[in-house]
């Protein structure tokens, strides 16, 4: 059963179980037979489903656990907490506002929403306590509290939310996937803030959990021998010398720069959400018939059909190098046999894929292309191919060189995967061709639509009309009193009946000719074209496949002769998808980047302080490089230990990180500053005080947002299981970019925002 689009598929396998218990109640077992379920995707989709929902709680407990270890108060980590289901439910309610379904992507946006919605609410409520150690009493804490942080609070949420506008427009395959999590992040992000400025300060207000124990200095920050007073003095150090300051911020420049140039992967398009099932073809050349095939197909199915349910001992010890199936299901055709099945251990799903590709070459002319099954594209790796159009005036041209193309793809990439459309490239097809003798048939009356309809209607049959009996349409042909597909001797003896009343047989109209050719002639544009799908190994990335091919195969092929003039190749599928969606991503960027700094400026009525703030993304992106690459680093290194590989490509969906990033990267930036503007306002102090003083009073809320948000993602970035191939990389963007901006907020940042506020003093005093 193929499901329609739009629908949801775990609702229709529900639904048809429900049907197949009554067929085989009411008609199959009464006969002694039975129809039983062997495969489905809704359990990939179940089991993706399952694990964001895991990870979503056990992110919500560690984000709880991380504010409980910060505040040491059951009452105060009630109320930082308290937003995480309302804000859970305003995402929910978001993705139904605007017609979207709860998938595995929009639940993953839900999912990283949860560590981040906590961010407002700590913000505000430690700016709560701290007034409360003031002396400030209950009321007056929240009131002041609130007040004082409102506009970071706005800032914050409003740059999250409108980094997400851009990408709303975009039109590309994963435009849809990037708008699931925009709404999802959202609508959460929005909730947290209303949470933030309304219900904490009136929890906080009524409850009682500062216990103004300690030491407390100007700013109302506790004073303890802790790590806080040694990160701030550590902050002291770096800002209060000229050429400290002037160290600190050409290395953290140089060292982005140095990261995002030569760090970053080549890009990928979209991930797979591949199950451990293959869809294998072997497509046979020109002069088999069905009987031929059949018999090919039961070999193939000799040879595998044993392996079915098998105990695994007889792989393992290497008696036989096919590893146990759950299932085999084998369709014969004329031109084809296809083969879908699933390995009962998820990791031996390459090895089935290769034993069969190299047991279907062993049959002479035979080509083989096996891929896994996949809920993003077809079941042909379609977000990995790289489709090679080529396209002339003649079969015969594009034919050599679309077969001159497939020898130089299997040379440059190791075991590629390559299936070609059509899917034999001989023109060895045994053929009839009807030639009509123009002036005969002039005589007659009969024109080019009678010979046609004529010939068709007395072989294979002729399209008349369509008969509708209730909902379904019933196709109506017309066929000679001879049926279908008469022998080829019989062929030129079928009469033709003309205009005039005259029947002739077909020989005295027309030559017919045995021939070879194709028996598929496909177009593209209106030309004749030959497509060759390219899928590079898994770890060859398909930007990298994409250069090779330019390389090492297309220009080879331009500088050897073998590319006559005539004849073009277009590269077309997943890259130039691939290409389209980054070009849309980095433009969308860019108008992110200025919808956020207008926003600030709006906001704190300044132009140059947003410019500082604003210096945390390029740093953020950095950390996210890095984090990325340590990750996969570190991954490649795990089957020494005996654990699974891991993996992440540098996908689309894992770039929307960084405009995740874009939008939180600069909360803490927006404390520091803030924070320092004030203490410069109310306070006759230096700029370094000033700047140590923010970085003092915000180092707390910094560490409780930025941990808590860690926590919140690390499952999904770290828990394996089925779907979380498809937005890891987008978690491992944000985990890593998160911390990195976290560190240069209390490093790069204090030593830039003193050199620019002590120039700007300088400057306005002079």
């Amino acid at each position: 059963m193929r499901r329609e689009s739009g629908s949801n598929v775990i609702e229709i396998k529900r639904g048809m179980l429900e049907e197949v218990e009554s067929i085989n109640r009411e008609v199959l077992e009464p006969e002694g037979m039975q129809l039983a379920l062997t495969a489905d995707d809704a359990r990939y989709v179940e089991a993706s489903v399952a694990n964001v929902w895991t990870n979503l709680g056990i992110g919500a407990v560690f984000a709880t656990l991380v504010m409980f270890l910060f505040l040491r108060s059951s009452r105060a980590t009630f109320v930082g907490v308290v937003g995480i289901p309302l804000c859970a439910i305003a995402a929910f309610l978001g993705l139904m506002i605007t017609g979207r379904t709860i998938n595995v992507i929009s639940l993953a946006g839900v999912a990283f929403a949860i560590g981040m919605t906590v961010d407002n609410s700590i913000v505000v409520l430690e700016n709560i306590e701290r007034h409360r150690r003031l002396g400030l009493d209950r009321f007056e804490s929240a009131l002041k509290g609130v007040q004082e942080v409102w506009p970071a609070v706005l800032a914050s949420t409003m740059t999250t939310i409108l980094v997400f506008l851009p990408i709303l427009f975009i039109e590309e395959e994963a435009g849809q996937l990037y708008s699931d999590v925009a709404i999802a992040i959202s609508s959460a992000i929005f909730a947290s803030m209303l949470v933030a400025v309304t219900l904490i300060p009136t929890l906080s207000a009524r409850l009682d959990f500062g216990n103004g124990k300690g030491r407390i200095d100007q700013y109302g920050n506790t004073v303890s021998p802790g790590w806080a007073s040694r990160v701030v003095a550590a902050v002291r150090w770096m800002v209060s010398g000229t050429v400290r300051r002037f160290v600190v911020i050409v290395g953290t420049v140089a060292l982005s720069f140095w990261i995002i140039v030569f760090l970053t992967p080549p890009a990928e398009y979209l991930p797979e959400g591949e199950e451990p099932k293959t869809f294998a073809s072997m497509n046979a050349p020109p002069g088999y018939n069905l009987t031929e095939m059949a018999s090919i197909a039961k070999q193939v199915e000799n040879r595998f059909l044993p392996h079915v349910q098998a105990e695994r001992d007889a792989y393992e010890s290497g008696e036989t190098p096919i590893p146990p199936l759950a299932y085999l299901n084998m369709q014969v055709s004329p031109t084809n046999v296809r083969i879908i099945a699933e390995t009962i251990n998820p990791r031996d799903i390459e090895v089935l894929m290769d034993e069969i590709t190299s047991f279907y070459e062993q049959f002479p002319g035979m080509r083989a292309f096996a891929a896994k099954g996949s809920i993003i594209s077809s079941n042909d790796g379609g977000t990995r191919s790289i489709n090679l159009d080529i396209s002339g005036p003649d079969l015969a041209s594009i034919y050599k060189v679309a077969n001159t193309a497939y020898g130089r793809a299997q040379k440059i990439f190791d075991n590629p995967r390559i299936q070609t459309r059509p899917a034999t490239l001989s023109l060895a097809q045994p053929l009839i061709q009807v030639r009509p003798d123009w002036d005969r048939a002039a005589e007659l009356g009969l024109g080019t639509e009678a010979i046609g309809f004529t010939v068709a209607s007395l072989t294979e049959g002729s399209y008349v009309d369509d008969f509708f009996l209730d909902d379904d349409k019933i196709d109506i042909y017309i066929y000679g009193s001879e049926g279908r597909n008469p022998s080829l001797d019989e062929l030129p003896d079928v009469m033709v009946h003309t205009p005039q009343g005259a029947t002739l047989p077909l020989s005295s109209l027309a030559t017919i000719e045995e021939t070879v050719d194709t028996s598929t002639v496909r177009r593209l544009d209106g030309r004749r074209t030959v497509t060759l799908n390219v899928i590079p190994p898994d770890d060859v990335p398909l930007e990298a496949g994409v250069e090779r091919v330019r390389t090492e195969l297309l220009d080879a092929m331009r500088d050897s002769g073998e590319l006559p003039t005539g004849v073009s190749i277009d590269i077309s599928g997943a890259s130039d998808q691939l290409n389209a969606t980054r070009d849309a991503l980095s433009g969308n960027f860019i108008i992110a980047v200025v919808i956020v700094y207008l926003l600030l400026v709006a906001i704190f009525a300044h132009w140059g302080f947003p410019l500082l703030i604003l210096t945390a993304i390029p740093l953020g992106v950095a950390g996210g490089i890095v984090g990325l690459a340590l990750m996969n680093l570190v991954g490649g290194l795990l089957p020494k230990i005996g654990l699974l590989p891991l993996s992440q490509p540098f996908d689309m969906i894992t770039m929307l990180g960084f405009l995740i990033l874009m939008g939180t990267v600069v909360n803490n930036p927006i404390l520091v500053v803030e924070q320092a503007r004030q203490n410069l306002r109310h306070r006759d102090i230096s700029v370094v005080d000033a700047v140590i003083g923010a970085v003092e009073t915000r180092l707390r809320p910094i560490a409780m947002t930025t941990l808590t948000t860690i926590c919140g993602l690390s499952p999904l970035v770290f828990l394996p299981g089925e779907g979380t191939e498809l937005y890891r990389g987008v978690g491992a963007i944000v985990l890593f970019g998160l911390a990195g901006a976290a560190t240069v907020t209390v490093t790069f940042l204090p030593a830039l925002t003193v050199f620019v506020l002590g120039w700007r003093r300088r400057w306005a005093g002079g």
